[in-house]
């Protein structure tokens, strides 16, 4: 089992910039694809990105290719989103999530996902 803790959420004006990072504690982190999952008012969880086990493969949902990145850092037990050039509707909730998979791509859908952390709330401002 492994516990995720969000981080680095807030209030900020658009087209300013956000840096979200989860923590995990338990067990291995590398064993772990990881996503970061939004939800925003009267809207379902959508992926927005995620990231492979080793940190080669990664997945951008369209709406924020070219301004969100993605890393990880296996030595630190962290992943981490970096978010520029934000938007009014980026506004969400933003999730950390862990899928305990044998495969070695990324996984986007939310069910396949097994451990969450508690979210960090994302407001943009226009």
């Amino acid at each position: 089992q492994v516990q995720l803790v969000e981080s680095g959420g807030g209030l900020v004006q658009a087209g300013g910039s956000l840096r979200l990072s989860c923590a995990a504690s338990g067990r291995t982190f590398s064993r772990y694809v990881m996503g970061w999952f939004r939800q925003g008012p009267g809207n379902e969880r959508e992926i927005v990105s995620a990231i492979s086990k080793s940190g080669g493969v990664t997945y951008y949902a369209d709406s924020v290719k070219g301004r969100f990145t993605i890393s990880r850092d296996n030595a630190k037990n962290t992943v981490t989103l970096q978010m520029n050039s934000l938007k009014s509707e980026d506004t969400a909730v933003y999730y950390c999530a862990a899928d305990d998979t044998t495969g070695w791509g990324v996984t986007t859908s939310s069910h396949d996902y097994d451990y969450w952390g508690q979210g960090t709330q994302v407001t943009v401002s226009s």
